[in-house]
């Protein structure tokens, strides 16, 4: 149980502006045979995806009060800007280093739909995570 909840939290922590090695923690406990590989992926999954609705509602939050363009740093306007060209289908690359925690950020800002937000940034990182335990089975 321990496994599952370190997982967790490096999975959260991962998707926020901290950074995290989430990859690296399923991939040992994948190869560990720690828990049932679907377990760990959806504990991943489930982490990630909460860690990175987080950074989206901060980017909800901070839409009220303050301009985006006064705030963000250059990955996180770029972010913006992709959001703004390709909506929330941008959210499929939330899994991305770097620039998908801008994207997050970017949706929360945008005021994009939040179920679909969710939906397209669980499905990313279920790629993600699926891809990782393959090559570590």
């Amino acid at each position: 149980m321990l496994a599952l909840w370190s997982l967790f939290v490096s999975a959260f922590i991962s998707s926020t502006i901290a950074p995290g090695a989430s990859e690296a923690v399923l991939a040992y406990q994948v190869a560990e045979q720690l828990q049932p590989v679907l377990i760990l992926v959806a504990v991943a999954t489930l982490g990630n995806t909460l860690g990175a609705l987080t950074t989206w509602w901060l980017g909800s939050l901070t839409a009220k009060k303050f301009p985006a363009e006064h705030l963000l740093d250059k990955h996180r306007q770029k972010a913006l800007r992709w959001v703004q060209h390709w909506g929330y289908w941008s959210l499929l690359f939330s899994w991305l280093p770097v620039v998908g925690d801008g994207l997050c950020f970017a949706g929360g800002w945008l005021k994009l739909p939040l179920f679909i937000s969710t939906v397209l940034i669980c499905v990313g990182k279920l790629c993600r995570y699926l891809f990782v335990a393959y090559w570590f089975v």
